[in-house]
């Protein structure tokens, strides 16, 4: 069987200067190509927002970083980040974009966030990633990138729980929030990941 490495959103809008910062998010980049070489198959995944998007706070007239109830549950209202077809949206320079087989754009629907390459934050609607792993021959992913605390543990979750042995390598991941980051830890330990 075989290993896929999962690339987090290392786009320019969660590195420093984007409009959603991860502080050292660009740390990542030389651990996630370094990684490339260490498995059979490289998946992007890519924050591609429309503009107007349900979980922007500009959208609904609130403050970043509150909540509101959208028709799956709460929602974190984050700044615009990862429009589409913007500059933020594109992945890090340094990042070795182009050795991945397959790109899966998150967040592109209007009305529903999408934390995880897996599964979108409506906990219904899936990606089509497992299955395409499954195809593949891959039975191992190993997750890098941003954020620790979100978008790497959902996916980090979802892997595990589709059946995949599951792997978040700590060189290769940055939070958001230190206290989120460590929670984070302990759900994804909880769930049998390995931390690599």
């Amino acid at each position: 069987m075989a290993r896929a490495l999962v690339v987090i959103d290392v786009q320019n809008d969660f590195c420093p200067g984007g409009a959603l910062a991860v502080p050292e998010g660009d740390a990542v980049v030389d651990a996630c190509n370094r990684w490339m070489d260490q498995v059979d198959h490289i998946v992007l995944t890519q924050d591609w927002h429309p503009a107007g998007h349900a979980s922007f706070a500009s959208t609904h007239g609130q403050a970043p970083f509150s909540t509101t109830l959208l028709g799956y549950g709460e929602q974190v209202l984050w700044p615009d980040h990862c429009v589409q077809g913007t500059a933020g949206a594109a992945f890090h320079p340094d990042l070795h974009a182009d050795r991945a087989r397959l790109v899966v754009r998150k967040g592109f629907r209007p009305g529903i966030d999408s934390y995880s390459a897996f599964r979108e934050n409506d906990r219904r609607t899936i990606t089509g990633l497992a299955a395409w792993l499954r195809g593949i021959g891959v039975d191992e992913v190993l997750l890098c990138g941003l954020a620790t605390d979100y978008c790497v543990q959902y996916s980090a979750l979802d892997a595990a729980a589709t059946g995949f042995r599951t792997t978040v390598i700590e060189e290769a991941v940055r939070g958001i929030d230190a206290a989120g980051v460590e929670r984070a830890w302990a759900t994804m330990e909880a769930a049998g990941i390995t931390r690599g």
